[in-house]
């Protein structure tokens, strides 16, 4: 095994050091809509710069929402972010002000540019462009600082899957997520609408007995939201990949937790206060307010993302393109034959196990080398095909309370 993984004393490169003492492995500016009408100048000023270093995001709503507005606080100044661009219409409900100054605190380079006050469209995209410059040359001023594998958060989310990814992809990544633990770094898996049955097994795991309580609610939680909604997570991209129940999925998914001690509980936006494994809570609190808790895949990656991940590993046995406009995103197939039409979109073939080519042992320690030199610089397939999506809808969630937060 490269020695690069075998010790949590070993650099694993340089990083970004940020003024709350994180540490970011991209160094990237952001550009954000703050309501869809916006959204059209933002794109105009994004593409006249390089994609490698600036990425658009935004929230599309007119109307207030609190969870929207605490990601974008915990988004623009996530450790991979090095400037921020605020793009306002004017007359939004977001509070663009809260943003700008919240991002000031953090000593990153940010504006805020509004279109009506600054006299259209041209106008402000020539104010943003301008500013962008300014920022670029800024980042190389940014301090850097050595990464080791305790600095690093790494959230797991599957998409897509099929029959193969419950028997490869998920737990390999299981075990790659057991021998992180070893190496003091910090892992979060979510997605608890798909873990409906898996209650008490996830109580057990806990690391304490109050938190083992809060687990099962969670999970209860999310089987009476989905009660609610009348449809559970199960699409017929996974029927059509050889799973039979929404049991069979969930249990297949739960793999890429590991079997590690659970030592917390997180809400979107929280930050872990120790290392080891946290299980994020991802289903709204309350009645069905705003749908289904995540539509897609992009908002459950920015979840984990907002909670300070640094770097996504992504299990799938169909096949999925997408990636972050904000963390290097590592995309794991399950499926052999799949991983032979999208090879170019993948970093880890784990269908290698299927076929009898390679050993669960052998696909975790790949999956780690692989965290290794993304956060070393290298990019994933998604960062060279340009895949930076973003998505971010409405939901409402309750303070966690510091007791769950390990």
């Amino acid at each position: 095994m490269n020695d690069l993984i075998t010790s949590k004393n070993n650099s694993l490169g340089s990083g970004y050091l940020r003024a709350d003492g994180r540490k970011g492995i991209r160094n990237i500016v952001l550009i954000v809509y703050l309501v869809e009408c916006a959204r059209h100048v933002a794109q105009k000023i994004a593409l006249q710069f390089d994609e490698q270093q600036v990425q658009m995001i935004g929230f599309s709503g007119c109307y207030p929402n609190s969870y929207a507005e605490r990601m974008m606080h915990s988004l623009c100044t996530q450790p991979n972010v090095g400037a921020v661009l605020l793009v306002s219409l004017g007359c939004e409900s977001f509070n663009g002000s809260s943003l700008l100054k919240h991002v000031e605190a953090s000593n990153r380079p940010v504006k805020l540019v509004g279109i009506q006050q600054t006299g259209g469209t041209k106008m402000a995209i020539e104010e943003g462009k301008q500013f962008i410059t300014f920022a670029l040359a800024q980042l190389d001023q940014i301090p850097r600082t050595e990464i080791y594998w305790k600095d690093l958060i790494i959230g797991v989310v599957s998409g897509g899957s099929d029959a193969t990814s419950g028997l490869t992809a998920n737990p390999a990544t299981g075990l790659a997520f057991d021998k992180l633990q070893t190496l003091d770094s910090t892992c979060i898996f979510e997605n608890t609408g798909e873990m409906i049955g898996l209650e008490d097994d996830l109580k057990h795991r806990a690391s304490r007995p109050d938190l083992g309580e809060e687990l099962k609610n969670t999970i209860l939680k999310a089987a009476s939201y989905y009660a609610n909604m009348g449809h559970g997570s199960f699409a017929p991209g996974n029927a059509e990949g050889g799973l039979t129940t929404l049991e069979e999925k969930s249990i297949g998914a739960y793999c890429k937790s590991g079997s590690s001690a659970i030592v917390g509980l997180l809400k979107p936006c929280d930050l872990p206060t120790v290392p080891g494994l946290y299980l994020m809570d991802i289903v709204p609190d309350g009645v069905p307010t705003f749908g289904f808790p995540n539509p897609n895949d992009i908002s459950e990656m920015n979840e984990l993302i907002a909670s300070g991940a640094q770097c996504i590993l992504f299990t799938t046995g169909r096949g999925s393109v997408a990636g972050s406009a904000i963390s290097p995103v590592i995309k794991i197939m399950a499926n052999p034959e799949n991983y032979v039409r999208l090879e170019e979109n993948m970093d880890v073939n784990a269908g290698k196990i299927l076929l009898g080519e390679s050993s669960l042992e052998d696909i975790a320690n790949e999956i780690i080398l692989r965290i290794a030199e993304v956060a070393g610089g290298k990019r994933t397939k998604a960062e060279e095909l340009g895949h930076f999506e973003f998505s971010l809808g409405y939901k409402f969630f309750e303070p966690a309370g510091p007791s769950c937060l390990a």
